[in-house]
């Protein structure tokens, strides 16, 4: 699966990430994959995946080099096809997560 860098995806419910001294563990609790981000950086990007108004706003807000975006792209594939995250159903979808977790 291929990253669209102007899209809005997020974190799937099922996943936690986990904070470690190498960058922090993904684990989906669906599928039962477990990945390591080794990038703090990525760890960022995942992180700020709510409320992200598209991938690429995320990566400039974040103050990532564009010339590390295919770098990126090619992670956040990789995430995308082991369910890790996925693509916003629609423009609510991402604020919807954090809404919620507010009410709590």
């Amino acid at each position: 699966m291929t990253i669209d860098l102007d899209a809005v995806y997020v974190l799937d419910d099922r996943v936690s990430l986990r904070p470690e001294r190498f960058g922090a563990l993904a684990y989906h609790f669906g599928n039962r994959r477990l990945v390591f981000l080794k990038s703090p950086d990525m760890v960022s990007v995942l992180s700020g995946l709510d409320g992200a108004v598209s991938l690429a706003d995320l990566l400039t807000a974040l103050g990532i080099d564009p010339r590390r975006w295919p770098s990126f792209a090619k992670a956040l594939s990789g995430l995308l096809t082991s369910e890790m995250i996925h693509r916003a159903k629609a423009p609510d979808d991402a604020l919807g997560s954090v809404v919620g977790r507010m009410a709590l």
